[in-house]
């Protein structure tokens, strides 16, 4: 009958400390993607200004044993755009895409409230348009890698941080218009991401 109960606190005891090493909740923030379409073929487009976006999604905390660092994966989706001229026509034009971002980063808590972070983050683009009848099919390569670098603040259950992220690797996609066909374009962007988070 001891070892039964010896083994019933061990198990509450180890679910405890399980529960403990690991957090989650939900996310939410603006983006400011600060620069895009580099290399056109072509030379169809002319300057890239860029616009506002947003992301939603949910994160876990992992600690690691033994050290002060933590790991946090996250699920994102990103909707994003840009607004640039169109030189055949001379007209402006918004290209729209949105992707689910998954960032792995390793972070470290000081202060009890402020932490740092960095890591990679994987990208897949789901869909991308622009807003004019000229460019159709757009077609966009899928995944893609780039590096996040951030920081914030935690009070409570609530969290702020704002990030700095660099593409990696090149996102290339290809349009069909009435004047050029077959355009290739690079549509990487780097942006900085403020986020609110709360933690269940």
């Amino acid at each position: 009958m001891k070892k039964v109960i010896l083994m019933v606190f061990l198990f509450l005891g180890g679910v405890q400390l399980a529960q403990s090493q690991i957090q989650g909740g939900i996310k939410g923030g603006i983006n400011y993607n600060s620069d895009s379409f580099a290399d056109v073929k072509d030379d169809v487009f002319n300057g890239a200004k860029s616009k506002t976006g947003f992301h939603a999604g949910a994160w876990l905390r992992i600690n690691l044993p033994v050290t002060d660092l933590y790991l946090r994966p996250e699920l994102v989706y990103t909707q994003l755009s840009n607004e640039v001229t169109y030189k055949p026509t001379a007209e402006t034009t918004t290209y729209d895409f949105q992707k689910i971002d998954i960032p792995v980063l390793v972070g470290m808590k000081f202060l009890k409230v402020v932490h740092a972070f960095a890591g990679p983050s994987f990208q897949y683009i789901l869909d991308s348009d622009f807003d004019i009848d000229e460019l159709k099919q757009v077609d966009s390569d899928g995944f893609s890698v780039g590096l996040q670098l951030g920081a914030g603040v935690e009070l409570g259950k609530l969290g702020l941080d704002i990030r700095w992220e660099r593409a990696l690797s090149d996102t290339e996609a290809e349009f069909v218009d009435s004047n050029v066909e077959n355009v290739n374009f690079d549509t990487r962007v780097n942006q900085i991401i403020i986020g609110l988070s709360y933690r269940f």
